[in-house]
């Protein structure tokens, strides 16, 4: 599912303070981006379209239907698509190469490597 930086905004609203109407959603944005209350409005029914959103009543009570893990992991198979010839090793080679990493850093990733590899993945 591909979902767009409004919609996103959304979702990680959804995400961080769980269900809530509309009209909350609606609030939130308004402090955190300034959209008024049609162009939430507008981006909560397209995501509803996607089915990221569930509308439930009373109240235009909004469920999301969708994790923050399964929209970071559609997005990453895409960008390694699009941009890495579907080779996370290229990705990662293109991280490594164009970011200085601390040590804590790139511990981390020996250690996220390490727990891939004893998983069997």
């Amino acid at each position: 599912m591909k979902l767009f930086d409004s919609e996103l905004k959304v979702m990680e609203v959804l995400w961080r303070e769980g269900d809530m109407t509309a009209k909350k959603i609606s609030d939130i944005l308004k402090e955190e981006t300034g959209w008024n209350m049609n162009t939430t409005y507008t981006v909560i029914k397209k995501c509803i379209a996607k089915d990221a959103i569930q509308r439930s009543e009373p109240n235009f009570m909004c469920h999301a239907l969708i994790t923050r893990q399964e929209v970071q992991n559609a997005e990453a198979e895409e960008l390694i698509g699009k941009f890495f010839e579907g080779s996370p090793e290229l990705l990662f080679a293109s991280l490594l190469n164009n970011k200085k990493l601390s040590q804590k850093q790139i511990d981390k990733l020996r250690l996220m490597i390490s727990d891939q590899s004893k998983d069997g993945r």
